[in-house]
């Protein structure tokens, strides 16, 4: 498979946002109402007791920033296919790459067509503390429901938690055309970051793992296109020469 080249590039994004967006005393989240610890792990414990699988082990699919950024013990990493579900950026981001003023848009699971990913196994005495982490990461914000789905993988399928989009949540901003969803996430910006840096390390991500996707694939280059645009040198009168 031939190396493809990004249009989106890390320069291009500090060129349009060289600083994150100062967080209030509220924290980087101040544009979305956060959940609870005390109700994240009630639903932690929802989620484990209808585990299915091996008691000792815990399946999780990776499709956005958990593939660079899992901050959990990985004990085995395969490459994973979950259908009935695809990728897409159908989240709004109103806090931590985001602002109330200019959300970015986030991936989440939604229904229909595939994803390819990757299904991390977790293992050890105490899956409860190995997963609390990045459950509270991932649902904090409201804007994800965790199901235990079938992931397939070249040693058959594996039972993996994963998060999907909650089509109920006041987050869930729907079908977005690509050309909208690239105008958000090239504005947006907050107090971790700018939402185009999730974007190029996911994309990246997928493709040094061969894991070719066309939505986001077309997204960096719409977002490229309008970073450039943004950056472009605005013509002063008289500036042109007649001919």
């Amino acid at each position: 498979m031939l190396k493809r080249s990004l249009t989106l590039t890390a320069a291009l994004i500090a060129r349009t946002h060289p600083h994150p967006v100062a967080a209030d005393e509220r924290g980087p989240g101040c544009g979305m109402a956060l959940m609870g610890e005390a109700e994240a792990d009630a639903r932690l414990d929802a989620a484990l007791a209808e585990k299915p699988g091996d008691p000792d082990a815990l399946w999780l699919f990776a499709y956005g920033a958990l593939m660079w950024r899992p901050e959990f013990p990985v004990a085995e990493r395969r490459a994973a296919t979950v259908r009935g579900w695809h990728r897409r950026f159908c989240l709004w981001q109103p806090g931590f790459r985001g602002t109330p003023e200019r959300p970015g848009v986030m991936l989440a699971l939604d229904r229909g067509g595939r994803c390819r990913g990757f299904a991390y196994r977790i293992a050890g005495p105490d899956l409860r503390e190995a997963v609390r982490p990045v459950w509270r990461r991932e649902m904090r914000g409201r804007g994800y429901e965790a199901r235990w789905i079938a992931a397939g993988t070249a040693d058959g399928p594996v039972p993996a938690l994963a998060f999907v989009a909650d089509r109920a949540g006041t987050r869930y901003a729907g079908r977005l055309t690509d050309g909208a969803i690239a105008g958000h996430i090239a504005a947006a910006c907050g107090p971790t970051g700018p939402s185009a840096e999730y974007l190029l390390n996911t994309v990246a991500a997928c493709e040094a793992a061969g894991l070719r996707d066309r939505h986001l694939w077309t997204l960096q280059a719409l977002v490229a296109e309008r970073l450039a645009a943004q950056n472009s040198p605005t013509p002063t009168p008289g500036s042109r020469r007649g001919g």
